[in-house]
């Protein structure tokens, strides 16, 4: 007898989260059928989507208005289409402005919940953790600091390590990358991943961009590598590149950003899952992010952010290994000569690396596996399991 899953993920990091767990689920049930929403890794690990993930992927607060009415739209014909099929239990990945309401519907109609990834009630607006308690039957941790504070505020919260920690080899991946992208041992390589959301790459690939024409003028033998996510958001940062760095030689990847982080000497990121990722290949960067202006004015008037860093690079270190250029700091005049003197300094690059290593370490805890162990156990306990 097969188990119905529902599982919905919003965007391109949690399309990575949930393919991972979709596969540990389905090494624990076989017969495990996993509906929902789903991104181009999850349908590849056997998930069936309702609607385009890109229908739900929306980041910010001024921004989401744009689109509420439809993201509304979308939750309201989730929630009917789980209702009238109900699954055995449903899973949100991330995403918790969406997901926590999809999830309360339906755990008020009796169907448990899980969330994989907290929401950061640790670092900012605190008082969702009462939402978190309404919502879900099951957290799932992928920080370790997490699992005790939401426990002290009532929610079942299970530290699983982070999936990207054991999907990334603890194995140096500079060499092969590098023979890979036909780069040379000796070439300086920069990668500049500008977000995974047109709203990133709109306000970041100029900052970015110039930051890479502003060392290239002083280091004429950089080499530029981009990642890109789609064709669309290449079209994107291209075109501004054609419009203020025209003779700005940057080679794009499709996808492939591990490849291009792994090659790279020093990454310029925007802040979110890259710096996890940059971390986990233990490479240095620089991390880069703006918001909208009225986006960034609200939170800062109402005092929302707790912790001291933006990157969970440097959440997890403890301090600020990868320095942070965020809103008005975010340009060229500043980025440019901090880039240049990380690649200047190989000790503090080879401090770094080390640092990153060990936090590798303590993260790899085989997340997925350990994940789907929660889910069936919850199963069980509800009598739902087969």
């Amino acid at each position: 007898m097969s188990i119905r899953l529902g599982i919905v993920a919003n965007e391109p990091s949690g399309d990575l989260l949930g393919a991972a767990l979709a596969r540990a689920l389905r090494e624990a049930l076989p017969d495990v059928e996993l509906v929902g929403v789903a991104g181009p890794r999850m349908r590849a690990a056997g998930c069936q989507t309702l609607m385009p993930q890109e229908r739900l992927s929306v980041m910010g607060l001024v921004e989401v208005l744009s689109v509420l009415p439809d993201l509304l739209r979308a939750r309201a014909e989730l929630v009917r289409h789980f209702i009238a099929a109900p699954p055995a239990a449903f899973v949100g990945v991330d995403a918790p402005d969406f997901n926590l309401g999809l999830e309360r519907r339906l755990r008020r109609c009796g169907i448990p919940t899980v969330h994989l990834v907290s929401p950061t009630v640790w670092a900012w607006r605190q008082g969702r953790v009462k939402a978190i308690r309404r919502a879900v039957d099951l957290m799932l941790c992928i920080f370790p600091f997490e699992e005790t504070f939401l426990r002290e505020h009532g929610v079942d919260a299970h530290y699983i390590g982070h999936p990207l920690a054991d999907e990334i080899p603890l194995e140096d991946q500079g060499p092969a990358a590098r023979t890979e992208l036909g780069l040379a041992p000796a070439d300086s390589v920069v990668a500049l991943l500008p977000g995974s959301r047109r709203s990133e790459v709109s306000r970041l690939a100029a900052p970015m961009l110039e930051t890479a024409l502003w060392c290239r003028q002083q280091r004429p033998e950089l080499r530029f590598v981009a990642p890109m996510v789609s064709e669309g958001l290449r079209a994107l940062f291209d075109a501004e590149r054609a419009r203020l760095a025209p003779a700005l030689d940057v080679r794009f990847l499709a996808g492939r950003s591990r490849t291009a982080i792994a090659a790279a000497d020093v990454v310029l990121t925007a802040s979110g899952t890259a710096t996890l990722e940059t971390l986990l290949l233990r490479r240095p960067m620089l991390v880069a992010y703006r918001l909208n202006v009225v986006t960034y004015g609200l939170v800062q008037a109402l005092r929302l952010i707790k912790v001291p860093y933006a990157a969970m690079a440097n959440l997890l270190a403890g301090e600020p290994l990868a320095p942070e250029f965020l809103q008005n700091r975010c340009r060229a005049d500043l980025m440019g000569p901090a880039l240049l003197a990380m690649l200047d300094d190989a000790p503090r690059r080879a401090d770094i690396r080390r640092r990153y290593a060990e936090i590798h370490f303590q993260l790899r805890r085989d997340a997925a596996r350990t994940g789907a162990e929660r889910i069936v156990e919850l199963l069980a306990a509800r009598g739902r399991a087969a």
